[in-house]
């Protein structure tokens, strides 16, 4: 399984690189224990170690691997560090749609709205990565209109690894058929419905069943 080509415009090299090594390392291509040789990921990607070690800071950043004297040592994705993740996407996306119940969202509606319409075509041409794309912009639209900095910025430090799950699990969803494509769809309308009500505990319930499901899938993608 690749990564997107789409999905690496106006990314540098380095950027482009660390995308590349997450996805291999969560897939499980690149096991935990193996060593990754800037030598021989610059070889592979035709470039100098420099954009390597850009790769491999950030990823030691997410603590997909810890940087040794001997190289790269790959910690993987364990299943605990997905349900961590995913409490984490939870405690910030129930708090910026619990916040988005105040004023007028409108515009914010119409977009999600749209995006459900996309999402719904992706699936019917069966496209894998515009679908999990959209999956993920749909989310990130809503965290972003919250305006909270703080909030915004704990949703940067994970959402390239979020991405990268969110592509893998879309793949294992796809596998299981129309009916839970249009199942996760579905979930997404529920979210918008949610945010019309304009009300907290309404909002909050949506949140919580959408994550209940959500576990449900990525347990059968990260046992």
């Amino acid at each position: 399984m690749r990564y997107p080509a789409a999905w690496l415009q106006g990314l540098s090299l380095g950027e482009s690189m660390a995308c590349e090594l997450r996805l291999q390392i969560i897939a499980g291509d690149i096991k935990p224990g193996e060593v990754i040789s800037e030598n021989k990921v610059a070889a592979e990607f035709g470039t100098s170690r420099s954009p390597v070690r850009e790769a491999l800071k950030t990823l030691s950043n997410e603590g997909l691997i810890r940087l040794e004297r001997m190289g790269a040592v790959v910690n993987g994705l364990s299943s605990q560090d997905v349900e961590e993740l995913y409490d984490v996407r939870y405690l910030i996306e129930s708090f910026a749609q619990q916040r988005l119940a105040e004023g007028n969202q409108e515009s914010l509606l119409s977009n999600l709205k749209r995006n459900i319409d996309k999402m719904e075509l992706a699936m019917k041409h069966r496209d894998i990565e515009e679908f999990s794309y959209l999956d993920f912009s749909f989310h990130e639209s809503i965290i972003v209109e919250a305006k909270h900095a703080r909030i915004l910025h704990l949703w940067k430090s994970i959402r390239q690894i979020v991405l990268t799950v969110m592509y893998l699990t879309t793949a294992e969803v796809f596998s299981k058929g129309e009916n839970k494509l249009k199942s996760v769809v579905d979930k997404h309308r529920s979210i918008v419905a949610g945010l019309e009500s304009k009300d907290v505990t309404v909002i909050q319930s949506v949140v919580q069943q959408y994550f209940a499901d959500s576990h449900k899938t990525l347990h059968s993608r990260f046992p």
